[in-house]
């Protein structure tokens, strides 16, 4: 269904001089950004544990082989390192990853910018900001994952 709109060229698969067909899969779609943030378009959505592109397209698009169109919107091509862990994998990928989960990763101070609080990342190293807050590598990985796990979705109107 999704290479169903990709152009076809023609290829000589062989090298005997043969051409065929073929669609070209090496064509990357992509939504413009200026559409990125239109919320008219897209919807927000928070993965929960356990769902897959699959079981959400399932959901809200009423059909699993639209799973491809939520990967799609939110530029995913790895599911596997793109896509939210379960517990149990992140855990696994955690301890794999680090010798210490609990050893600290990097330092943030919090900025004011206008009305807005910003957590800035001041590297592995406070002597210069005594008030730093000590991030763990596993709370950075975490917060990773927490990104993940915000993804957009097309409003299903705009499927067809």
């Amino acid at each position: 269904m999704y290479f169903n709109m990709f152009p076809q060229i023609a290829y000589d698969i062989k090298g005997d001089g043969e051409v065929k067909a073929v669609t070209n899969i090496l064509k990357r779609l992509a939504i413009r950004n200026e559409l990125l943030n239109d919320y008219t378009i897209f919807d927000r959505y928070d993965v929960e544990e356990g769902e897959t592109p699959e079981s959400i397209a399932d959901l809200v698009y009423g059909d699993v082989n639209l799973h491809w169109i939520v990967c799609y919107a939110n530029n995913i091509v790895d599911r596997y390192h793109d896509w939210p862990m379960r517990s149990m994998q992140f855990l696994s990928y955690i301890n794999d990853k680090y010798s210490n989960p609990n050893g600290i990763h990097h330092y943030e101070i919090t900025q004011q910018s206008g009305s807005t609080k910003v957590k800035v990342n001041i590297g592995p190293d406070n002597t210069d900001h005594s008030g730093a807050t000590a991030i763990t590598n596993f709370e950075y990985e975490e917060e990773l994952q927490n990104q993940k796990r915000q993804i957009k979705l097309i409003d299903p109107s705009f499927i067809t």
